[in-house]
């Protein structure tokens, strides 16, 4: 867990599953009923590619396969950054949005690395397990308070519940908050570590926790230190930096083809999440930089002014035409406005570019299963197959797959990959019915035959 005003956040999604555990055992089953709110994952091959690159190399000097984490992107305006459910990563747009320097995101990263590579997730069950839960009730409804008190500024708030941990604090309690506090400085050292094994400067996490820290620093003021799941970030601060600039690498900075691509990537989340309004006012129409012209194009496309949104792609692949991405912006452009046809070359071209990629796999199926010619969906079909080995199997492939099959006028395997994204998506009795379908169409004891027969076996339970 990251920060210092959010940080509280990530404790407290955290805590999340316990407290969803308690729920049940201690109020009935009205609370264990209740659906959770699923995370706004935000699924793009552009920031997912540039979060790769942030991390490979901080996996690799922790040890860690770089293939066995995944890094998951939230639409979230905060600034934050945790890790759940083992070697799994969540790192916030408001993250990306406000880091000044790629190294203040590799900064974060690093640090959440050390929570993976020292085990902190399930040492942290060991210390909730040797807790007693109706203490750790009293803490946790503490740190919820405190929380929403930091993360809107209120100082009142936050005392109070500090008040409220106090009200039912115990040894267990202080145990688990100390353990909670040198977890995190623990993954502040293996951060420093990484960053120097890989020769990157620890000026950007420690930048951005001084950011943190001058938002939330009068909310924090009364707040007692020992109720604390993180250091007082001051005190943070000055130790990290003690030892920072010792490294030989304090002064290193980021390599400007990396700054360009974090750059591209706040201008491409100021155009699809800010709109119109935000790039308006973080790119003034006298700006004519890259990024300034990637928010714009998308900001444009998005409220249909497919018109003057096409010039200025078309000069960014001019500009750079070996990045991938505008390729694909284009493609996509075309693609949602009905020009499937056009979509396929520059979709095409970010495939030449980038062959292995998923995402950008399946948007080119969609436009050639889009220009409904059986040539173009038996293409669909090979890259559909192929994104399925990075992607794994989604309803949105499998429902792809049956046009594409359908389109080919095989009807069987059309059957059947509707009745795999029907099962995907819940629809049980759909699923039942094309399974069904398929099957009778397939020699019995054939790999299609028995996914038919999986399909209705799982629906029929």
């Amino acid at each position: 867990m990251y920060g210092t005003g959010t940080l509280y956040r990530a404790t407290v999604r955290l805590m999340a599953v316990l407290m969803a555990f308690m729920s049940i055992c201690l109020v009935g089953s009205e609370a264990a009923q209740q659906r959770q709110k699923p995370l706004p994952v935000i699924r793009d091959a552009e920031i997912e590619g540039l979060l790769r690159l942030y991390t490979r190399p901080i996996f690799k000097a922790a040890g860690i396969n770089p293939r066995a984490v995944k890094v998951y992107v939230l639409n979230d305006h905060h600034i934050n950054a945790f890790v759940a459910g083992g070697q799994r990563i969540f790192v916030n747009t408001g993250l990306i949005m406000q880091a000044s320097t790629p190294n203040e995101v590799i900064g974060v990263l690093a640090h959440e690395t050390g929570h993976i590579a020292g085990g902190h997730l399930a040492r942290m069950g060991v210390e909730i397990d040797s807790a007693n839960y109706t203490q750790i009730i009293g803490m946790l409804l503490g740190l919820a308070a405190i929380a929403g008190g930091v993360a809107a500024g209120n100082g009142e708030v936050a005392q109070a519940g500090q008040g409220l941990m106090i009200g039912s604090t115990g040894l267990a309690q202080r145990n688990f908050l100390t353990y909670a506090r040198g977890m995190e400085s623990s993954a502040d050292q293996a951060a420093l570590t990484f960053l120097n094994e890989t020769h990157q400067s620890a000026k950007g996490m420690i930048t951005l926790f001084e950011k943190l820290a001058s938002e939330n620093i009068a909310a924090l003021a009364d707040v007692d230190p020992y109720v604390m799941s993180h250091p007082m970030p001051l005190d943070r601060i000055r130790n990290l930096e003690v030892e920072a600039q010792k490294s030989p690498y304090w002064d290193a900075k980021d390599p400007p083809a990396l700054i360009l691509r974090h750059q591209l990537v706040q201008a491409k989340l100021t155009g699809y999440i800010g709109g119109a309004q935000a790039v308006m006012q973080k790119y003034p129409a006298s700006d004519q930089s890259m990024p300034a012209r990637y928010a714009r194009a998308i900001a444009m496309f998005r409220r249909g002014d497919i018109k003057n949104a096409l010039p200025i792609i078309d000069s960014l692949t001019r500009d750079l035409p070996e990045n991938p991405y505008f390729w694909e912006l284009k493609a996509q452009a075309l693609l949602e406005n009905g020009r499937a046809a056009e979509a396929a070359v520059p979709v095409k071209k970010a495939l030449d570019l980038l062959p292995s990629n998923g995402l950008i796999q399946i948007l080119a199926a969609q436009a050639f299963i889009d220009t409904e010619t059986p040539a173009n969906a038996r293409e669909a079909i090979k890259l559909l197959r192929q994104a399925q080995r990075s992607e794994g199997e989604t309803a949105e492939t499998y429902r792809l797959l049956a046009r594409a099959y359908a389109q080919t006028g095989d009807v069987p395997r059309a059957e059947l990959a509707t009745a795999q994204a029907a099962l995907l998506m819940g629809d049980m009795k759909l699923a039942m019915e094309k399974a069904k379908s398929a099957q009778a169409a397939f020699k019995t004891g054939t790999p299609e035959w028995t996914r038919a027969s999986d399909v209705m076996s799982f629906a029929g339970r």
